[in-house]
């Protein structure tokens, strides 16, 4: 019973520095540097919804050149 319960014990403790079971990227090296460039892109496009959502993408009004929004 002792030798169960310090295997569990030192399973436990190594698990989590031992990484995923399934790697979250594939193994050719091709193919990894495609799923990273797209994972990267997503990113930068979460930076962008993010500007969007909080209304950040609108014009400054301090700009050097006008901007005009009305109807002519």
């Amino acid at each position: 019973m002792r030798k169960w319960l310090i295997s569990t014990a030192l399973i436990c403790m190594l698990a989590p520095s031992a990484g995923c079971l399934i790697p979250i990227y594939s193994g050719d090296p091709a193919r990894r540097a495609q799923q990273l460039f797209y994972t990267s892109e997503n990113l930068r496009l979460l930076l962008d919804e993010w500007e969007r959502i909080w209304f950040l993408d609108q014009p400054s009004h301090l700009t050097p050149h006008s901007v005009h929004g009305g109807i002519i």
